[in-house]
């Protein structure tokens, strides 16, 4: 059974002495305006405040789909480091390192820390998804420890990888919920004023948007505007599309793509919206969920991974993933009904009462790391 640790409790600090080390391995910048990294960055803030010493260790770029300069560069970073410290490693980077996770584990306590299985990325051939199944198992079974960041992944990993749920912790993302942040006050129907949907996440493929273009066409004649914001450089192909179908659709007027924004942006967006809408085809989590309910948005979503988990039916209208004509007759649902939109509104606020901080993560986080060494 797994070990579920996010949710909402009393938690008690934990007193670690002599300052506990940790080695934290990631691809890329940890900067990237993706959940997967916003999650590492908020857990390695955290555990730095519980008083862990980190060092940090990017890879560099190019995963999951590494050149032999690139595993090479991996391994002479990460062979010469101090035998003896935990070594927690982000699965975008293990899952393609299976022979150098096998070494890894001889000198370090092993960690992996699991976001999504990186096979279930959309836009891969069979061909990719057979060689990241394969590669991702046998790196799997190297570590001594996994850390998901959901029930649904954890489920996976158990699933179709062959991991033993006993050596699998779930710990939720946080949230950076207010707890008296007041409820949002929502639009009459017959108000002049469009309703303001709102997106947030990257243009990639798995996130739908797509699927949205094609269901927010039929509904021009009702007032309302999309803002998405999200980095458009991941996926040149699907900006690409992202555009032409703005374009088709005839939704130049209706849509805004603002491309990747700061936390402090990202707040106002939230805070300015009625309607937060992502048909995401599969989430390992989806934080941006759990972040648009703290703010009382009511959401429209699909069933795809782990959303039903992370977004509970009082405060949402979910889809099946791709379901284009069901999707037009939620958005349609909350533009037009102000009460409904009132109602989720106020099940998503009680949701994100619910749901751990960030602090609570990280402290949960630490439990998991004290508890291998």
């Amino acid at each position: 059974m797994l070990r579920v640790l996010g949710t909402r409790q009393r938690f008690i600090k934990l007193q670690i002495s002599d300052m506990p080390q940790l080695i934290f391995v990631y691809p890329g910048d940890l900067n990237t305006p993706t959940g997967g990294y916003a999650y590492d960055r908020k857990i390695i803030e955290g555990l730095k405040q519980l008083g862990w010493q980190i060092q940090l260790i990017s890879l560099g770029e190019g995963y999951p789909f590494p050149t032999d300069g690139q595993v090479a560069f991996a391994k002479s970073s990460l062979m010469k480091l101090p035998e003896g410290v935990p070594m927690v490693i982000d699965g975008l980077a293990l899952g393609v390192l299976p022979n150098l996770a096998a070494e890894l584990a001889k000198r370090h306590p092993l960690i992996a820390l699991i976001h999504h299985p990186l096979a279930f990325e959309l836009g891969l051939t069979e061909v990719e998804i057979k060689s990241l199944m394969l590669s991702e198992t046998q790196a799997l079974q190297q570590v001594n420890q996994v850390i998901v960041t959901s029930p649904a992944t954890g489920r996976d990993l158990s699933e179709h990888f062959g991991i033993t749920p006993k050596i699998i912790d779930v710990v939720l993302p946080g949230t950076n919920r207010n707890p008296f942040q007041p409820i949002k006050i929502q639009k009459n129907s017959d108000h002049l004023e469009p309703v303001h949907l709102l997106s947030v996440g990257s243009i990639i493929p798995r996130k739908g948007f797509d699927y949205l273009m094609a269901a927010l066409a039929p509904l021009l004649d009702l007032q309302w505007t999309l803002t998405i914001a999200g980095d458009t450089s991941r996926n040149t192909a699907a900006y690409e599309r992202l555009m032409m179908d703005i374009q088709r659709f005839q939704l130049e007027e209706r849509v805004k793509i603002l491309g990747a924004v700061s936390n402090q942006e990202l707040d106002v967006l939230y805070a300015n919206a009625d309607v937060f809408v992502l048909p995401s085809l599969f989430e390992g989590y989806g934080m941006v969920y759990a972040e648009a309910m703290s703010y009382g948005l009511p959401i429209i979503a699909t069933t795809g991974g782990a959303i039903p988990d992370t977004v509970p039916p009082e405060a949402s209208l979910l889809v099946p993933p791709g379901d284009i004509p069901n999707l037009t007759a939620a958005l349609k649902t909350l533009i037009q009904d102000s009460s409904y939109r009132s109602r989720l509104s106020d099940g998503a606020l009680q949701a994100a009462i619910k749901q751990p901080t960030w602090d609570h993560a990280s402290q949960l986080f630490a439990t998991v790391l004290t508890h291998l060494i």
